[in-house]
């Protein structure tokens, strides 16, 4: 077995160890140069980290293996890979030839032509979105990484709640009759608006319980204008995916949607920035194939 090892902030070949106990198989440190001279890829890391490899890994089409080691580490929950332990076993078996992957989607980022110099289109694995979220994870990002290892976006939270204050935004989503014409879905003054291929972000906070990998589409939730108060009690039912059940928050489905604000907002995706709205959102089906335990 020949395997790439990739690894974020803060981690280096150390933490290669438990996984080298086969000494027939051979490893780089480093992407391969082509797909030919790798049969898998290894990423130490959180969501970021594989969020900002996510094009090397796609045009690869190596099987990966996600090992959490970051502050978030959603993306790796979604693949029941929760603790270094859970990666280490999904290995030993994967390089045994057990056959444990599977193909799953990306969410893709277009934003609108009009900006100078145009961003490029970006691939997301976990969650991306508009508004409050956006603005927390700007704040999250300027923390100490151990800090937000250990509750860095419920850290941001408040301080990002202060000043904040919920925007005019426009969904619109393809027409179920004509795949060329856009129907809007959502208008409103809206606190949070979030685009998702996986259930949670920010470290477990289950946005869009109902996201699944490999379904071929977009969870969307929008929270109205909302009461700051009732906002901040909000986000604990969000761990727990309880905050469908509000009358602010619309839940929904699409394949793609556009995404318009009245003014230009950043968009963060995977705890990433992104671009500034206007935007188009889709998906890759099938993108990534992924070693899972």
């Amino acid at each position: 077995m020949r395997a790439a090892a990739i690894f974020g902030l803060g981690l280096s070949v150390k933490d290669l160890a438990a996984f080298q106990k086969n000494p027939i198989d051979s490893w780089l440190t480093g992407f391969p140069p082509n797909s030919g001279e790798a049969d898998a890829i290894l990423v130490f890391g959180g969501d970021g980290t594989i969020h900002r490899h996510l094009e090397k890994l796609v045009k690869l089409q190596l099987p990966l293996l996600v090992v959490p080691c970051g502050s978030g580490n959603d993306f790796a929950r979604a693949l029941k890979l929760r603790r270094v332990r859970d990666s280490i076993a999904a290995w030993h078996k994967f390089s045994a030839g057990g056959g444990n992957m599977r193909r799953i989607d990306l969410g893709i980022i277009n934003p609108i032509a009009g900006m100078a110099p145009a961003p490029q289109s970006r691939y997301f694995c976990c969650v991306g979105g508009v508004g409050l979220d956006a603005e927390v994870a700007r704040r999250a990002n300027d923390l100490p990484s151990w800090l937000r290892r250990h509750g860095g976006y419920v850290l941001s939270l408040l301080p990002a709640l202060w000043n904040f204050a919920a925007t005019p935004m426009k969904i619109a989503v393809p027409d179920p009759q004509r795949s060329d014409k856009w129907v809007t879905r959502s208008a409103s003054a809206a606190t949070v608006a979030a685009f998702a291929n996986a259930p949670s972000y920010g470290g477990g906070m289950k946005i869009a319980p109902r996201a699944l990998l490999h379904d071929g589409l977009l969870d969307i939730c929008v929270v109205r204008h909302i009461h700051k108060f009732k906002l901040l009690c909000l986000f604990p039912a969000i761990y727990f995916g309880r905050h469908l059940k509000l009358r602010e928050v619309e839940y929904f489905q699409a394949n793609r949607l556009k995404l318009e604000t009245d003014t230009p907002l950043d968009v963060y995706a995977d705890g990433e920035y992104v671009c500034r709205t206007p935007i188009e959102v889709g998906l890759a089906p099938g993108a990534l194939s992924v070693i899972v335990p």
